[in-house]
């Protein structure tokens, strides 16, 4: 079965540029051309939601180069693909903190929320100034603000950020990485991993395909014992 939910840690977008003498920023710069086309690749394999890692929390502690690149990238991106999103009916949202980025980074991720909010597609929920531990911490002050004084695990999954997507069923993380990195701590707690060798711009369909056929051989018992 195809899964619902994945999840995708983008990795290797700097190593790419330096393997091939460029600057780091170029390397951003195919990333995001890939993730076009695996969310357009994802949409024709029935995934129902895509949350991409696209810059977390830890990421300021790049130079400051670096940073402002990939946020003007998104910005550009947010704008210009707008058309690709309502031609193919693909809902976009957000996960991470956004009063931690600037303003007109918000502006244009809750234009393109707005805009395509109605659409049935495929949601792909852009995790963008995102961390886990921050999105519990965030979650835990909305249940202080909601008077919760004794929460339960439904309380906490309530606040999270987006409490009506389900739990990723993969999540996949490219360049070869084995590290969590601070992505989806809660709701990726019986997620099935993926790991790939290539880095994120060499990714293609096949490799989603790949990942996928991996996924659908696995025995997910959430605790349980094995039901085959």
């Amino acid at each position: 079965m195809v899964p619902a939910h994945v999840g995708i840690i983008m990795d290797g977008n700097g190593r790419w540029a330096k393997r091939r003498n460029m600057i780091r920023t170029q390397g951003h710069f195919e990333g995001l051309k890939t993730a076009k086309k695996i969310v357009k690749a994802a949409a024709d394999l029935g995934i129902s939601y895509l949350t991409l890692f696209t810059f977390s929390t830890e990421n300021w502690k790049r130079s400051a180069e670096e940073v402002g690149f990939i946020i003007s990238l998104v910005k550009e991106y947010l704008r210009k693909e707008l058309d690709f999103y309502r031609e193919n009916r693909i809902r976009i949202r957000h996960s991470g903190n956004a009063e931690g980025l600037p303003a007109d980074i918000r502006s244009e991720i809750d234009l393109a929320c707005r805009q395509t909010a109605d659409f049935a597609g495929m949601q792909v929920i852009l995790a963008l100034n995102y961390g886990g531990r921050d999105e519990i911490v965030r979650a835990v002050r909305r249940m202080i603000q909601k008077g919760i004084t004794v929460p339960e695990e439904a309380d906490l999954r309530a606040s999270m950020d987006n409490p009506d997507i389900p739990d990723p069923d993969l999540i996949i993380r490219t360049a070869g990485e084995f590290r969590t990195s601070n992505f989806l701590l809660w709701e990726g707690a019986y997620a099935e991993y993926y790991i790939s060798d290539k880095l994120w711009p060499d990714w293609e369909k096949a490799d989603l395909q790949q990942a996928i056929n991996e996924y659908e051989n696995r025995d997910r018992r959430f605790g349980g014992i094995n039901s085959r």
